[in-house]
């Protein structure tokens, strides 16, 4: 009976060691302090690592709830706020690494490259749609919220779509990473479809026998 409490206790440490191990890995490497650097373009690969791993954190965040619907394990649920708002970290940081050291804050600029440009358009508005649920993922917003507080934080499913589809147009060529990623958030969008199907059914039947 030991073990599961210990793993319980170390899995937040853990994950949070998980989590931002690739986050002081990218910044070691930005001040020369491991491996050679960020490479020829220093700020394009900063961002491009920040956004991969931002959108991968995401993507874990949704497979939280099946895991531990599959393993009957509700503690896992408790895993998924420190994952949701590491993936929103390294996305900030995406979007600020573009806005100042790619953009200097010309205004123009970004204004040219949100219209004119498809992936930063839909990457940006995924990345909006996070904001509100970053803001909220306190226990104090879900208790003023109630109800609205999952009715909002669904948003994390279209924020998840724009994010593969953002990454598979900047990508161009090697479609393959982001294939994978949407093959597996298309299943984890199914498994929920089902999940609520069946819940459906579930309460029409109790209805009827009543």
């Amino acid at each position: 009976m030991a073990r599961p409490g210990r793993a319980r206790r170390l899995a937040r440490p853990l994950l949070f060691v998980a989590c931002a191990l690739p986050l002081a890995w990218l910044l070691a490497r930005a001040f020369g302090l491991a491996g050679t650097g960020l490479g020829a373009n220093p700020i394009d690969e900063l961002m491009d690592r920040l956004g991969e791993w931002g959108l991968r954190l995401l993507i874990a965040t949704l497979c939280v709830t099946p895991l531990a619907t599959t393993l009957r394990k509700p503690w896992i649920m408790g895993l998924r706020r420190m994952l949701g708002l590491f993936a929103f970290t390294y996305l900030c940081v995406h979007f600020l690494t573009w806005l100042v050291l790619d953009q200097w804050f010309d205004l123009e600029a970004i204004g040219d490259d949100l219209v004119k440009r498809p992936y930063i358009t839909v990457g940006f508005t995924a990345f909006a749609l996070l904001v509100p649920l970053a803001i909220t993922s306190t226990s104090g917003w879900m208790r003023r919220l109630g109800p609205r507080w999952h009715r909002l934080h669904r948003l994390v499913y279209p924020a998840a779509i724009l994010g593969v589809t953002h990454f598979w147009w900047q990508v161009k060529a090697d479609w393959r990473e982001p294939a994978v990623y949407a093959v597996l958030l298309a299943g984890l969008l199914a498994w929920r479809v089902q999940r609520a199907r069946r819940r459906t059914a579930s309460t029409r039947t109790a209805v009827a026998m009543r």
